[in-house]
C-alpha cells in the first residue's frame, strides 16, 4: 500500500529488466517497490479474443504508442527520425507485445573497438554475463537447439519450436547458397513448462500472447517475486528523481492512479524504463546540483540513441506455407554477415530472422488492395488466394553504431496527460547502416529466389520498427564519456542504478531482450555482493 514510510529499493518500471532485477534483489530481504506507470494486462482483453482483432492492432492495440495512445501511454515526438519508437507500458513492458525472439549478443560485440576499431569496447564481457544468460533462460522459459556454431556453447533449457513449411522451405534457399541458418532461440516455451502449456501456433504474438507459451514478465519473474514479498505498484507515473543535499537520491514524485501528485522515499533508485523512458526521466530530474538533469555531468544522458534499422523482404510463393500460423516472431536466423567483413564497404553487421509467421487473412486482403494486387469485386478471391498463406518473411537487423547526435531530449511543448514532458526523438540513419542495410536487404532477396520464390520485393529502413531502445544512459570505466560504471551505478549519484537498454555501449546485431535481462541480473548480483560497501 503507497506511503511516504522509506523503502529499500525502489524499482522504476516492470517490464524485462525491472521483473528481472526485482526477482534477484528479493534475496535481501530488504523492503523493495517497484512502480509500474501501466497496469496488469489481462490475457482475457489480448485483441485475439476478438473477432476483429487485426483491425484492433491498427487503433486500440496498436504497437505505437502514439496510435494505441491509451492513459497510461505517453506521447513521442518521431518527427526527426526515419525510424518510430515503439513500446508498451504496463507490467511485462514490452515483452507484453514483443515476438520473443530471444538470442544473445555475440562475444564480439562486447569488444568492438579492440576488433574494428570503432564505438567502445564494453567494460564487461559476454563470459562475465554468461551465467546469468543461462539463468534467465530457465527463469523465462527459452526454445532452442544447441549446438549453433555461430555462438559458444549454450544450452537452453527446452527443445527448438518447429520450422514449419515456412522455415523448411527458406531453409533449403540457405543450403543451396551455402550460408549458415540455425533454429531461433526463441521464449516461448515449446513443452509444458513452470506450470504454464505449450505454444499452441496461435500466430500473432505481437498483440499478446492468451494463451501464455509467450514468456512476458508478467507470467514468468513477477508471480516469484511478488511471492518473495516484492511490492508492485502499478498505475504510479514517476516525473522524477527527487535527490538530498549531499547528492544522493532520496525518492521520487510520482502520480498515483487518481492523478495526485505524491512522494515516495527511498535509500536506492533502480531504474528500468528502456532507452526512451529512462533519459526522459534523468532530464526531467533537475536541481541545483544537477541542472542538466541527474547523473548527468558527463552530458552523455539522453545521447547515443541506438535502433537496429531492419530491412524487410517478402517472397511470395506457388506452393501454401502455412505462413499465417505462429509463432509469429523467428522460427530461424542466419549469421552469415554478423562480424566484420574487410571485403565490405561497412564494419560491423547483421542478422538475417526468418519469419514464420505471416500475414494474416483481413491485413492480407487489405494490403493487396492498398497495392492493386488483390482488386475488390470480380477477381478478389482468386488473386487473394495466391497471395494468402504463400509469402516468406525475412527481417535484415542491423547493428546501430552509437553516434551522439541520435537523441533523446525532452520535448518543449508535448506532455502526457500529467504534463510530465514527452520524449523528443533526433536520429539520423548512418552511411555504415544504411551501406548494411543495403548489402543485407540483397543477400535476403537472393535468399528467397534461391528458396524458389516467384516473387521477392523489399526495402528499409522500416517506419515503426522501434522496438529495440539503446545506448542512452551507457556504462563505462570514464566518468566523462559514461553515465554508469561496469555494474550500473550511475557515477554521478552513488545510490541510483540503471538496468535497462539505455546501459548498452554498442548495440550488437540482435534483439536485445535476452542481454537486457543477462545485465539486470548481473548488476543486481553485484550489488547483492557489495551490500556493505554499496555507495564506496
Amino acid at each position: 500500500m503507497p506511503s511516504n514510510d522509506p523503502v529499500d529499493v525502489l524499482i522504476i518500471g516492470a517490464g524485462a529488466s525491472g521483473a528481472a532485477v526485482a526477482w534477484s534483489l528479493a534475496d535481501t530481504r530488504m523492503h523493495i517497490v517497484c512502480m509500474e506507470q501501466g497496469d496488469w494486462t489481462n490475457p482475457s482483453e489480448y485483441p485475439t479474443n476478438y473477432p476483429d482483432w487485426e483491425q484492433r492492432l491498427a487503433g486500440s492495440d496498436s504497437i505505437d504508442p502514439n496510435v494505441r495512445g491509451r492513459d497510461t501511454d505517453y506521447p513521442i515526438n518521431n518527427d526527426d527520425s526515419p525510424i518510430s519508437v515503439v513500446n508498451f507500458n504496463g507490467v511485462g513492458g514490452g515483452t507484453i507485445l514483443y515476438a520473443a525472439h530471444f538470442p544473445r549478443m555475440h562475444p564480439s560485440d562486447f569488444r568492438v573497438r579492440t576488433l574494428d576499431g570503432v564505438a567502445d569496447d564494453w567494460p564487461v564481457s559476454y563470459d562475465t554475463l554468461e551465467p546469468y544468460f543461462a539463468e534467465n533462460d530457465r527463469m523465462m522459459g527459452v526454445s532452442g537447439l544447441a549446438g549453433d556454431p555461430s555462438y559458444p556453447p549454450k544450452q537452453p533449457p527446452l527443445p527448438p519450436l518447429p520450422l514449419g513449411r515456412l522455415g523448411e522451405t527458406v531453409a533449403q534457399g540457405f543450403n543451396r547458397l551455402g550460408w549458415h541458418w540455425w533454429p531461433a532461440d526463441s521464449a516461448i516455451i515449446s513443452r509444458p513448462y513452470e506450470g504454464r502449456d505449450e505454444c499452441k501456433n496461435l500466430g500473432p504474438c505481437t498483440s499478446g500472447c492468451a494463451q501464455g507459451a509467450k514468456s512476458s514478465t508478467d507470467i514468468t519473474y513477477w508471480p516469484v517475486a511478488l511471492r518473495k514479498g516484492v511490492e508492485l505498484w502499478t498505475r504510479c507515473r514517476v516525473r522524477e528523481i527527487t535527490v538530498n543535499a549531499e547528492g544522493m537520491a532520496d525518492g521520487v514524485v510520482y502520480y498515483d492512479a487518481e492523478g495526485e501528485e505524491r512522494h515516495q522515499r527511498a535509500e536506492v533508485v533502480v531504474l528500468a524504463c528502456n532507452g526512451v523512458g529512462t533519459p526522459r526521466i534523468l532530464l526531467n530530474s533537475t536541481s541545483p546540483r544537477f541542472p542538466d538533469g541527474l547523473a548527468n555531468r558527463s552530458g552523455q544522458v539522453g545521447r547515443n540513441l541506438m535502433f537496429h534499422p531492419v530491412g524487410f523482404v517478402r517472397g511470395y510463393f506457388e506452393e501454401r506455407l502455412d505462413s499465417h500460423m505462429g509463432p509469429q516472431g523467428c522460427c530461424m536466423l542466419s549469421n552469415q554477415f554478423y562480424e566484420t567483413d574487410p571485403e565490405r564497404d561497412f564494419v560491423r553487421g547483421y542478422m538475417m530472422q526468418i519469419v514464420r509467421g505471416g500475414v494474416w487473412p483481413w491485413t492480407t486482403a487489405m494490403q493487396g488492395a492498398a497495392t492493386g494486387d488483390i482488386p475488390w469485386g470480380p477477381g478478389h478471391h482468386e488473386a487473394f488466394r495466391r497471395r494468402f498463406d504463400r509469402s516468406a518473411n525475412i527481417g535484415v537487423l542491423c547493428e546501430d553504431l552509437p553516434e551522439e547526435h541520435n537523441t533523446v531530449t525532452l520535448d518543449p511543448e508535448l506532455a502526457d496527460s500529467d504534463g510530465i514532458p514527452s520524449p523528443k526523438i533526433t536520429y539520423t540513419l548512418s552511411e555504415n547502416s544504411r551501406r548494411m542495410l543495403d548489402h543485407g536487404v540483397a543477400r535476403a532477396k537472393e535468399v528467397m529466389e534461391a528458396a524458389g520464390a516467384v516473387e521477392v520485393w523489399g526495402g528499409g529502413p522500416a517506419r515503426i520498427a522501434g522496438w529495440h531502445l539503446l545506448g542512452t544512459a551507457r556504462m563505462g570505466i570514464d566518468p566523462e564519456t559514461s553515465v554508469v560504471n561496469s555494474w550500473g551505478r550511475s557515477h554521478d549519484v552513488k545510490n541510483l542504478f540503471i538496468v535497462d537498454g539505455s546501459i548498452f555501449v554498442t548495440s550488437g546485431g540482435v534483439n536485445p531482450t535476452s542481454t537486457i535481462q543477462a545485465l539486470a541480473l548481473y548488476v543486481a548480483d553485484t550489488m547483492k555482493k557489495n551490500l556493505a560497501t554499496l555507495f564506496d
